[in-house]
């Protein structure tokens, strides 16, 4: 396989750098007055199963054994003719390692002697040494090369240069801070951004010294002053004295929470760990990166086991529903959203679904917990309508009350009794409910969850190990036409798309116009829209729902029209009307129509397919 790191730079993906190597060697004996970066030539097979310990934790970039590797460390050791073959042989031992899916980036630190202007070295002294290491890297088929862990910004400069001269891969620069949020030569985080960035760093980051908070704080204040892609890789916290050893004390959860803070609130792209941060803190933080970035599926398995997994026959998509396979031919559908009821007698809730099924329509959809109520379950409300009434269902499925391994359960669970369609969603919040003391979880967000579906529906569960036959859902997710922050909301869409999104479900929608616009603009994707429509049931509905209902715009249009109604009667038919006006204005844009029933009330939501 042609691996072109590139392609990650150019890519909106979040990717797993590995952990620290230099931790792992010290576990595993080697005392630290000998040479790590020795170890290549003397001990291949130790660090051979570093990298293949963090592939297998879920890295998709893993570093050379060459932090140490330039000429002035080596010397120290009386290595220093040895400096070309001991970065050669590193790059081949990463990649005899991980084969030829995973990136190989050659890693460079600082020379650690002073240059000008407080040493005798010069500049192109520093960049000549840099530079041996860097060809040694390229000769041994590095992808990338990483300069890191740089203090001074002269220093970083010089290896930038270096890196240019020797050859063309891209460079990851990333300097250390302290806990003062600087360089111990005093460079902020805005000035090391500029810097890098003018000097053609491909990725610009920080790594080591500090903990992800004070990171953190580093990389929001980076992320305004330049468009290059951002990285961290934070040490495991502050070491520790520990009967005589330092040891570093940050949880593999409390690094995956701040994983999700690097990406959310400062954009970073490309993460990993340093000292202290181990196999086990990687796999952690790489669950918390699939669980929030969309990527092709991964798969690191064993050779013989992952030949296996790959064979399992998937099912295609027009076979696995009636809703799937009227969507796939480009055929019109409809369906009914009804809520669940709100204890646990659902004779009231079937007679509305038989009442949906004899007027032909396609599916019912089920919420689950809408606004943060306490209902019947979606997956229990959906398997008795598919059951007792024979309609298919559209199985509305949350983040909000269960952790990934709950989740994964609860879809192998709906897949082994046949429930096939989903409508991916991340809920809504509990404080929005009458139990704003229930607490959420929030493990990943829909995206996620469409990351996670769909490798469900590959044969692999959440660590991508095989589950035999793969799941068969038709994958759903949902989109909001007229979000305040409609470039957002864009972009989210996008995600879901490329985590594997089938089809989509749009917010219940009342401005026509809004709606061909979104439309146009994601028209590029392919995939069949439904859209959401409300025959509003009173002027007092049209009021809560756009003030109390999350993502839906009510414009002041349909506010008066549906007011100047005078009665409670003709407030209803004003809804219904204007509910079919726009049935007739958008169902040549869209694939289908989803009328959900105000208050229950079944009535008008098929009122709406009359003619």
């Amino acid at each position: 396989m042609k691996r072109n790191f590139r392609s990650l730079i150019e890519g909106n993906r979040v990717c797993m750098f590995d952990g620290a190597m230099g931790t792992m060697i010290y576990q595993k004996g080697v005392f630290i007055n000998r040479s790590y970066d020795e170890l290549c030539l003397k001990e291949p097979e130790l660090i051979k199963s570093i990298h293949r310990d963090y592939v297998k934790a879920g890295a998709e970039i893993v570093e050379t054994n060459t932090f140490g590797a330039t000429r002035p460390h080596l010397k120290d050791y009386g290595l220093e003719s040895q400096t070309f073959a001991i970065n050669k042989r590193a790059a081949e031992i990463a990649r005899e390692a991980v084969g030829e899916e995973i990136y190989v980036a050659g890693a460079v630190g600082p020379l650690g002697i002073r240059i000008e202007p407080y040493g005798p070295t010069s500049f192109d002294e520093a960049k000549d040494f840099f530079k041996e290491a860097i060809e040694g890297l390229v000769a041994g088929g590095a992808d990338l090369i990483i300069v890191e862990t740089f203090s001074d910004l002269l220093e970083i400069r010089q290896a930038i240069r270096a890196v240019r001269e020797a050859c063309d891969l891209p460079v990851v620069a990333q300097m250390t801070i302290q806990q003062n949020v600087k360089t111990s030569y005093g460079g902020d985080p805005v000035e090391i951004a500029k810097a890098l960035d003018k000097w053609g760093a491909d990725v610009i980051g920080l790594n080591c010294s500090v903990g992800p908070a004070i990171l953190l704080e580093a990389m929001e204040a980076m992320c305004k002053v330049t468009s290059k892609p951002l990285s961290a890789q934070p040490n495991a916290g502050m070491p520790r004295e520990v009967e005589g050893r330092k040891m570093y004390m940050a949880t593999p959860e409390y690094m995956a929470e701040y994983t999700r803070r690097f990406i959310q609130a400062a954009g970073v792209r490309f993460v990993g760990g340093c000292c202290g941060t181990t196999p086990e803190h990687i796999r952690i933080m790489a669950d918390a990166v699939r669980a929030i970035s969309p990527r092709h599926v991964m798969i690191v398995l064993p050779t013989q086991e992952r030949k296996e997994a790959l064979k399992v026959p998937t099912l295609p998509t027009a076979e696995r529903s009636k809703l799937a396979a009227k969507l796939v031919k480009g055929e019109f559908v409809t369906s009914v959203e009804i809520v669940p009821p709100q204890g646990c007698d659902p004779a009231k809730m079937l007679l509305s679904a038989q009442k949906i099924k004899d007027a032909k329509v396609d599916a019912i959809n089920v919420p689950d917990g809408p606004r943060a109520q306490s209902r019947m379950g979606a997956l229990a409300t959906s398997l008795l309508i598919e059951q007792k009434i024979g309609i298919e269902s559209v199985v509305h499925y949350t983040c909000r009350d269960r952790n990934l391994l709950g989740m994964q359960s609860d879809l192998l669970g709906a897949a082994a009794m046949g429930l096939r369609n989903l409508l991916l969603v991340t809920g809504d919040p509990p404080k929005m409910g009458p139990y704003p003391q229930a607490t959420a979880v929030f493990d990943i967000d829909s995206i996620g969850l469409t990351n996670m579906v769909n490798n469900l529906n590959s044969g692999l569960d959440i660590g991508n190990n095989p589950i035999g036959k793969p799941t068969a859902f038709f994958i759903g997710v949902g989109v909001n036409p007229c979000a305040i922050e409609i470039e957002y909301e864009l972009k989210r869409f996008a995600y879901k798309v490329e985590a594997g999104a089938q089809f989509a479900i749009t917010q219940p929608v009342f401005d026509v116009g809004q709606l061909y616009k979104f439309l146009k603009r994601i028209e590029q994707f392919h995939i069949p829209v439904i859209a959401g429509l409300w025959p509003l049931a009173s002027y007092r509905n049209a009021e809560f729902l756009g003030n109390e209902v999350p993502g839906v715009v009510m414009p002041k249009e349909v506010l008066a029209r549906i007011k100047k109604a005078e009665t409670p009667e003709a407030q209803r038919a004003e809804g219904v009307a204007l509910a079919r006006e726009m049935f007739e204005q958008i169902k040549g844009a869209v694939q289908g129509i989803q009328v959900s029933a105000p208050l229950g009330k079944v009535e008008l939501a098929l009122a709406v397919f009359m003619p």
